[in-house]
């Protein structure tokens, strides 16, 4: 099979699109090139979305203090280096020092030790605009930037000192750069990529499920880069391999986890969105936007592979939980954009 751009090839658009773009996409953005737009267009597309992020961040950032979540963060920042690199919680040690380190400069206030995982989820909104606008435009960058700002876990994890919203940035941060690096597989992009997916993985193992729907993507569509992208990827994930082995040495998790079932699974997409009304539009958004292209086969295999690789890990060993998933909201904000956008051109060209 070789490179292409397309999988599914019906003709669904309107009648001046061919074959291989049945939505007419191609006609704004040329393969492997940016679209051509005002520059200011692309500036707000995910500045916009950053500052709707920001400002709800931040309102409910000074809450209670802890929240019982938050227990392990605030001990923590209290607590002298040795204790967190002895505390057993193996995998978790990199947040923890970090949030030590934090604490450290800015203090153990709620706002204090919650800044980072709002300018992590206020930096992950305006990275998944600016991945959306290159891949499909301002308008369609404006819209997933602002899908992915107003969903109720987004405001929710960007208010919590824990490590999800680090490893929703790390995770934006590896799709940015892995739709850059399976292009034009330059060394410098390949050790960005390879950084990146490092991060994800010392922010929180299971996060580089990610992988996986890369994976797909690149076996897929872009089977000639395959070979460098398993090199790079076998690198960027040996310290989280290694953080791994230490807890297993020690008898440590990565933290509360559960055996799936099927209650569990039927309220996956409540805990994931925030909301179950939520959750079913975003859904049905995202089948609407079947990957008949290479762009939005990236984000479609971001959102649903993972899932699916927990759940079958999860029958394995019991490792199921919702909020381990939480790095995929980019990719399903992605996919609701894209189809509103679709339908937004389809009703111009009728």
């Amino acid at each position: 099979m070789n490179d292409a751009e397309t999988m599914v090839l019906p003709r669904l658009g309107p009648a001046a699109a061919s074959v291989e773009d049945p939505w007419g996409e191609g006609r704004a953005v040329a393969p492997g090139r940016p679209p051509a737009v005002v520059p200011a267009r692309r500036f707000a597309a995910w500045l916009v979305p950053a500052l709707m992020m920001a400002m709800v961040s931040v309102a409910r950032a000074g809450g209670p203090v802890p929240r019982a979540e938050e227990a392990a963060a605030w001990r923590a920042a209290t607590s002298s280096w040795r204790d967190i690199l002895h505390s057993g919680d193996v995998t978790g040690a990199p947040y923890h020092l970090l949030i030590r380190a934090w604490a450290e400069a800015f203090g153990t206030s709620a706002h204090a030790l919650r800044a980072p995982s709002v300018l992590a989820m206020t930096a992950a909104a305006a990275l998944v605009a600016a991945t959306a606008t290159r891949m499909f435009g301002p308008g369609t960058g404006l819209l997933a930037g602002a899908i992915f700002a107003v969903l109720p876990t987004s405001a929710r994890y960007a208010q919590q000192a824990q490590p999800y919203a680090l490893t929703l940035l790390a995770a934006v941060l590896a799709t940015w750069l892995f739709g850059s690096v399976v292009e034009r597989p330059t060394p410098r992009r390949l050790v960005g990529y390879g950084s990146a997916v490092v991060l994800l993985g010392l922010c929180h193992v299971v996060a580089l499920l990610l992988l996986a729907g890369h994976g797909w993507t690149v076996f897929a569509f872009r089977r000639k880069a395959a070979a460098r992208w398993l090199v790079v990827v076998a690198a960027g994930v040996l310290p989280a391999a290694a953080l791994l082995w230490s807890a297993a040495k020690h008898g440590t998790w990565i933290g509360p986890v559960s055996q799936p079932s099927p209650q569990l699974l039927a309220e996956l997409p409540g805990q994931l969105f925030g909301r179950t009304a939520v959750g079913a539009v975003l859904l049905g958004l995202a089948l609407f936007s079947l990957p008949l292209r290479y762009r939005t086969a990236i984000h479609s295999a971001s959102a649903v592979v993972p899932p699916l690789a927990l759940l079958l890990v999860a029958q394995a060993t019991p490792i199921w939980e919702p909020r381990y998933l939480l790095f995929t909201l980019p990719a399903w904000a992605t996919l609701g954009a894209v189809a509103l956008a679709r339908l937004s051109a389809r009703r111009t060209d009728l």
